[in-house]
């Protein structure tokens, strides 16, 4: 599936959980903020129905959320079931800051050459410790002393379907509607 630039949201305030104040929080502004997020969380659906909530890392790359995982780890198993996550990120602080979701479905990207791409982000962003290699439609870690097939990760694209921005401290809620969802 190739993803394709998104056109700008919808973006509505909820004043019903916003202080008569508040503005709609800026599409641009948020979208640097998951940009520069070092630390989200991931929820994903286990087969039986009940959520799994993760930490992760990820990188924000033409218009969409990436992030890997190993193969035989407990979400790529959930999202071999069923695609739809929710990406979490924000600050513990209850009177300040801005916290954000996006809704999507997490869809396998296996293209060498975006892959590749997605790799620089990761490397980018956070270091060289987070260098991959591409080999055979996933992210693979640098061969030196590892087992054939050990260090395999692969690598999901979330592309916004619905986000929301919450405004602490002037509380606010934001929601950005994108190809013309708006549930």
């Amino acid at each position: 599936m190739a993803h394709s630039k998104q056109a700008e949201p919808v973006t509505e305030l909820d004043a019903r959980y916003s202080d008569p104040q508040a503005r709609p929080a800026d599409w641009v502004r948020a979208r640097d903020r998951l940009r520069a997020a070092e630390v989200f969380w991931l929820s994903t659906v286990r087969p039986d129905g009940r959520p799994h909530v993760t930490p992760l890392i990820s990188v924000w790359v033409d218009d969409a959320l990436y992030f890997c995982t190993g193969p035989d780890e407990r979400k790529a198993r959930n999202l071999a079931a069923n695609p739809h996550v929710v990406m979490t990120t924000g600050a513990n602080d209850y009177g300040s800051g801005f916290d954000l979701t996006v809704e999507g479905d997490a869809v396998n990207i296996t293209d060498h050459a975006r892959l590749v791409r997605i790799a620089e982000a990761y490397e980018d962003k956070y270091g060289a410790g987070w260098h991959y290699d591409v080999h055979d439609g996933a992210f693979v870690l640098p061969a030196a002393g590892r087992a054939p097939g050990h260090g395999r990760a692969l690598v999901y694209e979330v592309a916004p379907v619905t986000a929301f921005g919450f405004g602490k401290g002037e509380f606010s809620q934001t929601r950005w509607h994108f190809n013309g969802d708006a549930t």
